[in-house]
């Protein structure tokens, strides 16, 4: 009998000592797995993140070369208004004039660019908020006045 009752413990200890080692592979498993995913998340936002720099990257590329576009136009426009237009008289004073500022303008964003002027902008509005905000409730109401009219 206590061959049978040794013999008995040693089985249980035996297949104690399997579910152990089986449960370690478990978890070994498990880790290797959960270590699998963390890699695999970590490379998608990675991916994630360059393709947002690219797309950022591309975006500031082309605002930047809209506004060279933009400020070329109205130098251009300048340039043409003074060449065209009469020099002598009121009229010939307001059109130089007219030409001076859109000159001036074009050489403003062409050296300031797009967060050169909202720099300036943002300073503008801290410097004057009061006209700025009712300039934004004055602009809101065109625009949902446009945009109502629209629809009718």
């Amino acid at each position: 009998m206590a061959d049978v009752m040794t013999n008995t413990k040693n089985k249980i200890q035996e297949a104690g000592n399997t579910a152990a080692q089986a449960a370690n592979k478990a978890a070994e498993g498990v880790k290797s797995g959960a270590s699998y995913v963390a890699d695999q998340a970590k490379d998608l936002a990675s991916n994630a993140s360059k393709g947002a720099a690219n797309v950022g990257s591309y975006v500031e590329e082309k605002a930047g070369d809209a506004t060279s576009a933009v400020s070329g136009g109205l130098k251009a426009a300048g340039e043409a208004i003074r060449q065209n237009a009469p020099h002598e008289g009121r009229f010939g004073q307001a059109s130089a004039a007219v030409a001076q500022s859109l000159s001036d303008t074009g050489e403003y964003l062409e050296r300031e660019g797009l967060e050169g002027m909202a720099k300036d902008l943002t300073c503008l509005i801290k410097r004057n908020p009061i006209p700025a905000l009712l300039l934004g409730i004055g602009l809101g109401f065109l625009v949902a006045r446009a945009s109502s009219s629209s629809r009718t």
